[in-house]
């Protein structure tokens, strides 16, 4: 698979404008700023395809790229307290439609801050994804940002959090590229090519 040719292809804001799940979609999950759009830039070897923002809260819509012919879904960042009611309401709406309509979900990679314990929607996420019997994986984000005894602490920790998954569980970084080989090979395998 090439993880070059990629490229922006749609937005939805409510579930009712999603399109039909016509090919394997490989879904991207995780809370606000834990760097899902710097993962996707990496992952497709560009600067600013998936628009990074420093401010949380910022993707609100379902984001979709062509990449080599196949889907990556890019969700919204959830567990952002500085949204209104209704945005929430929409937010959880649009989360719901996606998982419950039917889609060819393939693969979701779900993205945790590696420096910080995962938060309740960390393991609320997780648990839906067992509970629907999604396959998935665990990617923990910004590990450069971490010294090398604290690195080391955090995946020891970060195993225990998780009761010792069964599902694989990458350190990531988008500065000095850290598990994106891992990630790609994962990726390619759930999509069966």
């Amino acid at each position: 698979m090439n993880f070059n040719k990629a490229e922006f292809d749609k937005s939805f804001g409510i579930s009712q404008q999603l399109p039909p799940s016509d090919k394997p979609e490989i879904t991207f999950a995780g809370r606000s700023n834990v760097g899902k759009s710097s993962l996707l830039n990496k992952l497709f070897n560009r600067k600013n395809l998936a628009r990074v923002s420093s401010v949380p809260g910022k993707t609100v819509t379902i984001n979709f790229y062509d990449v080599d012919n196949q889907r990556f879904v890019d969700l919204p960042g959830y567990g952002y307290a500085k949204i209104s009611k209704q945005e929430r309401d929409r937010f959880g709406e649009l989360m719901e439609g996606y998982f419950q309509s039917g889609r060819m979900i393939n693969l979701v990679v779900q993205l945790i801050d590696m420096r910080h314990k995962p938060t309740a929607d960390d393991y609320s996420m997780i648990s839906f994804l067992e509970q629907m019997e999604i396959p998935f994986i665990v990617v923990l984000t910004k590990a450069d940002k971490l010294k090398k005894k604290e690195y080391q602490s955090r995946v020891n920790s970060i195993y225990e959090e998780l009761n010792n998954p069964e599902y694989p569980v990458i350190p990531f970084s988008s500065v000095t590229g850290q598990g994106v080989d891992e990630i790609k090979a994962l990726i390619t395998k759930a999509l069966d090519i």
